[in-house]
C-alpha cells in the first residue's frame, strides 16, 4: 500500500512545532489556487481564504475526523460565475452557488437512503471526462487574453511587455512541474504566481498604492444575502450554475477515491460518500452566504500527503486555522490584489490545460474505447456543445449553454443510447 511507511495517520497528532510547519505546508500548497479563483471572477480573495478554512473545518467536523482533505476555490465555476455576474451581478453568483451546495444535500440524502451505488454508474468516465475537458478549454480563450492584452480606453490591446510577464510566470510554473520533486513541484500555481509578480516588479508594471494604503488587520469584504444584494432566485441563474454540480460531484467522488488509496482507507464506505458530499456541500453554503466561491476538495494537498506521508487530520485543520488569519492580514490581501492580470493570465494558461487534459487523461485510465460509436458521440457531443458555447433559450427568464448543457446532454445520451458498460467513477485506477 502507498502507507506502508506512514509517518502519522489520521487520527494521529504531531507535536506542536512539528504541526506548524506541516500545517503551513498544506496552506501553501492550496493558497495560489485558491486565491486565483476569486481573482478572475471578481471575488475578494480574503473571502476565498476565509470561507476555504471554514468550509474545511465544517468538512472535517461532518465527516468525523475521518477525512484529511482540504476544500479549497472549485475551477468548475469559473464560467458560471462569470456568465451569473454578467446577468445579474455578482449577488447572482452567490446565490446560485447555495443553490449548488443544496444539490450537494440533496444527492447526500439520496445517498444516505439507497446506498452510492447508483451515482457511481450515473457517472461514467465517458460523461465525466469530456465534461472536465470542456471546463478547461473554454476557458482558454480567457486566459490567453489576460496573458496578452491590456485595457486601454475601455478595449483590450496587445501589450507585449505585460505579454513577457505571462511567459515568465508560465515558465517558472513549468519549472516547478517538470525538474523539482517533493513539496515544491505540488506548488507550481503559488511560485509561479510569486516569480511572474517579481519579475513584473522588475519591468515596471506594479502599482504599490493599495499596499501603502492597506492596514496591517482588516476584515475581509464580505457579500451577505439581503444586505449587500438583493437575493432574487431566477430558472436563468438555476441554468447557469447547478448543473455544473455534475461535474463537481464526479470530482469530488473522485479525490475521495484517490484519496482513500493514498491513506488506504475506504472513504466511500467509512464515513461514507454521503458525509463527505454533506461536508462539502455546507462548506459551498456557508462559503456562498459569505461571498466567496464554490468549494471543493484539493488534489494539490492530496499529492502533500502522499509524498510526506503525514495523513493527520489535525494538519488539515492547522491549514484551516492559517488560512482563517491569513484572511485578515491587509497587507498581504493588498499585495494579492497588485497581481498583474498577465501574471494570472500566465498561470492560467497552465491550469485551464491542465484541467482539460485531465479529462483525457480520466478516458486513458479508464481506457474508453472510442472504437464504440456510443461512446465517440458521447464525447463528441459533449465537447462541441460545451467549447462552442450552444444554448437554449426557453424564454428572456431562462436559457442554459455552455458546460451545464453539455453535462445535461451527455448525462441524458448516456442513459439513452444502447451498449452501456459497467464502468464509474469506482473503477478508477490507482495513483
Amino acid at each position: 500500500m502507498m502507507n506502508d511507511n506512514k509517518v502519522l495517520d489520521v487520527f494521529d497528532k504531531p507535536a506542536p512545532g512539528r504541526w506548524l510547519a506541516l500545517s503551513l505546508q498544506h496552506m501553501f500548497a492550496m493558497f495560489g489556487a485558491t486565491i486565483l479563483v476569486p481573482q478572475l471572477v471578481g471575488l475578494s480573495p480574503a473571502i476565498a481564504l476565509l470561507t476555504s478554512g471554514l468550509a474545511t473545518i465544517i468538512f472535517v467536523l461532518v465527516t468525523q475526523f475521518k477525512v484529511p482533505a482540504y476544500l479549497g476555490s472549485s475551477f468548475a465555476f469559473i464560467a458560471p460565475i462569470q456568465m451569473a455576474t454578467s446577468t445579474g451581478g455578482i449577488g447572482s453568483a452567490m446565490i446560485g452557488s447555495m443553490f449548488v451546495a443544496l444539490v450537494y444535500s440533496l444527492v447526500s440524502l439520496l445517498i444516505w437512503t439507497t446506498g452510492s451505488g447508483w451515482i457511481m454508474k450515473f457517472l461514467p468516465p465517458v460523461v465525466v471526462g469530456p465534461v472536465i475537458m470542456v471546463i478547461g478549454l473554454a476557458l482558454a480563450p480567457t486566459a490567453v487574453s489576460m496573458a496578452s492584452t491590456i485595457q486601454v480606453d475601455g478595449e483590450a490591446q496587445y501589450n507585449l511587455l505585460h505579454f513577457s510577464a505571462a511567459i515568465v510566470t508560465l515558465a517558472a510554473a513549468i519549472i516547478c512541474l517538470m525538474f523539482f520533486r517533493g513539496v515544491v513541484s505540488l506548488m507550481p500555481v503559488l511560485i509561479g504566481i510569486i516569480v511572474g509578480y517579481i519579475y513584473s516588479a522588475s519591468i515596471g508594471i506594479l502599482d504599490f498604492t493599495k499596499v501603502h494604503e492597506a492596514d496591517w488587520f482588516e476584515i475581509p469584504e464580505f457579500l451577505i444575502p439581503g444586505i449587500d444584494y438583493e437575493f432574487v432566485i431566477t430558472p436563468a441563474l438555476l441554468a447557469i450554475m447547478v448543473p455544473i454540480s455534475i461535474v463537481t460531484i464526479s470530482e469530488h467522488i473522485g479525490h475521495q477515491l484517490v484519496l482513500g488509496r493514498v491513506v488506504d482507507k475506504d472513504f466511500i464506505r467509512d464515513p461514507g460518500l454521503n458525509r463527505s458530499l454533506l461536508g462539502d456541500g455546507l462548506g459551498t453554503l456557508l462559503s456562498g452566504l459569505l461571498g466567496g466561491p464554490p468549494k471543493t476538495t484539493y488534489g494539490e494537498n492530496i499529492g502533500v500527503m502522499a509524498i510526506t506521508r503525514v495523513y493527520s487530520v489535525y494538519v488539515i485543520i492547522g491549514a484551516a486555522v492559517f488560512a482563517i488569519w491569513f484572511s485578515f492580514m491587509g497587507k498581504l490581501m493588498a499585495i494579492i490584489a497588485t497581481i498583474p492580470q498577465a501574471v494570472l493570465g500566465g498561470i492560467s494558461i497552465l491550469l485551464f490545460g491542465i484541467i482539460a487534459s485531465s479529462g483525457l487523461r480520466m478516458l486513458v485510465d479508464h481506457k474508453v474505447d472510442f472504437g464504440q460509436q456510443r461512446n465517440l458521440v458521447i464525447a463528441s457531443v459533449i465537447l462541441v456543445i460545451g467549447i462552442g458555447g450552444a444554448s437554449i433559450h426557453i424564454s428572456d427568464a431562462f436559457q442554459v449553454g455552455g458546460m451545464a448543457l453539455a453535462a445535461i446532454v451527455g448525462v441524458l445520451l448516456n442513459l439513452i443510447l444502447p451498449g452501456r458498460t459497467d464502468d464509474s467513477l469506482a473503477d478508477s485506477p490507482t495513483e
